[in-house]
């Protein structure tokens, strides 16, 4: 399962390194220390709390996007025989796109890990980060 440092989490749920940190020091997201000791959070961990805070409204983020491109973490993947479903949170913006299961297998997602959804007009295209 991949692992984010407390840098890499800041940037994905839309809040400063020190936001992100100060809710691990509460307690809010669990982190535990890698192989070189940096603290780092589980991707799966991180997915789970970026729905809980764009759920609640949280007052100490901010969140920006870029030219219709959304970074965020994998949230949710449903595969069928043909088509996938899957669901970035980003930020506050939750984005659902419909695309093939052979997509989904060639990028190689999974929930917890790191993606970009872009966004031209109605399509949502879902880079691997």
């Amino acid at each position: 399962m991949q692992s984010y440092t407390i840098g890499q989490a800041a940037r994905l749920l839309g809040v400063s390194p020190d936001t992100a940190r100060r809710w691990a020091d509460a307690g809010r997201v669990a982190t535990h220390r890698d192989e070189s000791g940096r603290r780092v959070i589980d991707g799966k961990s991180l997915a789970a709390f970026s729905m809980e805070i764009a759920q609640s409204g949280d007052d100490d983020a901010s969140y920006t996007s870029a030219r219709n491109a959304f970074p965020g973490i994998v949230t949710g993947i449903k595969l069928g025989d043909i088509a996938a479903q899957v669901t970035i949170q980003a930020g506050p913006h939750r984005l659902v796109s419909l695309l093939t299961r052979e997509a989904v297998e060639e990028l190689g997602l999974e929930v917890g890990m790191q993606a970009t959804a872009r966004v031209k007009s109605t399509s949502v295209h879902i880079d691997r980060t």
